[in-house]
């Protein structure tokens, strides 16, 4: 990794010993990464959801919550749900190793340790973590630097249409249902959504995922409407059939905010006044169907 890789990366690091938590923090500055720092994992989770670093450097012993808990929180989350976790710890034995390795860390490393195998351990870390950043690793689309290239060029173009769609509630779908049951929606979601736009005819559309988990549709001004029609229809009437058979039943009876909800939103170069990647899902917003 070259010195400019380095300046635009961020280590989160979580370590309550300051005297270790500010040498970690000086080494990696001067190594010219951006170092933020968390003494308890609540502070961490905060820290990492607000601005998700490239890899967190987290020790398991922690004052309040431990590292174990604040791994498991990370993955609950869309947002830092892959961010790189290296654990950093003085257990030694193979259960706690296991432990760590189930939660999705990348790695794991014991005091004491040899900095510059840290130093190694964090570069391979994000290493790995480019090459799997340019596609969505359950649904397989493209997202991150990729999709805001092609927002970017489609916003030069004279004229353009995008629809945003999603699924609200997935996160507490999650928390109740795991892991595997939120990926299976997503997949489900996407083969829809592909499905509608090979409905809508055009088969020159772009699919991928905004930095929130939405679904991006790049389209014409034409088409735009009418592709976000077909994605409502094939979305609303799919989601209680992700539900267990009991818990189908009793969905009326909940408000929106404790279900799955569908979002699609639309808009075209016409009614576009901005410029900006910013302005356009602020755009959409107002445009939902």
């Amino acid at each position: 990794m070259n010195e400019v890789d380095k300046k635009s990366k961020r280590i989160f690091i979580v370590e309550d010993d300051n005297d270790l938590a500010e040498m970690l923090r000086a080494y990696f500055r001067v190594q010219g990464y951006s170092v933020e720092v968390a003494a308890r994992g609540q502070d961490a989770v905060t820290g990492i959801s607000k601005e998700v670093p490239d890899v967190v450097v987290l020790d398991i012993r922690l004052p309040d919550i431990d590292g174990y808990e604040v791994c498991r929180q990370l993955r609950k989350a869309r947002k830092t749900q892959n961010v790189p976790v290296i654990f950093l710890t003085e257990k030694r034995e193979r259960e706690d190793k296991l432990a760590g390795l189930e939660l999705g860390a990348v790695d794991y490393i014991t005091k004491p340790f040899d900095i510059q195998e840290l130093r190694l351990r964090v570069r391979n870390a994000l290493r790995r973590s480019q090459m799997s950043t340019l596609l969505n690793p359950v649904t397989g689309l493209p997202e991150g630097t990729l999709v805001r290239e092609q927002l970017t060029q489609m916003l030069n173009q004279p004229s353009w249409g995008v629809v945003l769609a999603g699924i609200r509630g997935l996160n507490k779908f999650r928390d109740k249902f795991g892991f595997v049951a939120a990926d299976d929606v997503s997949r489900a979601v996407t083969l829809m959504i592909a499905n509608a736009v090979q409905e809508s005819g055009n088969g020159n559309n772009f699919v991928g995922h905004t930095d929130s988990g939405d679904f991006v549709i790049l389209t014409t001004s034409k088409n735009h409407q009418k592709l976000a029609e077909r994605c409502m229809v094939r979305l609303h009437p799919s989601i209680q059939y992700f539900y267990p058979a009991l818990e189908r039943q009793r969905l009326h009876e909940l408000p929106e905010s404790e279900r799955m909800t569908v979002y699609v939103a639309a808009v075209s170069s016409d009614q576009f006044q901005g410029g900006s990647i910013e302005e356009l899902f602020q755009t959409l917003a107002k445009h939902r169907l």
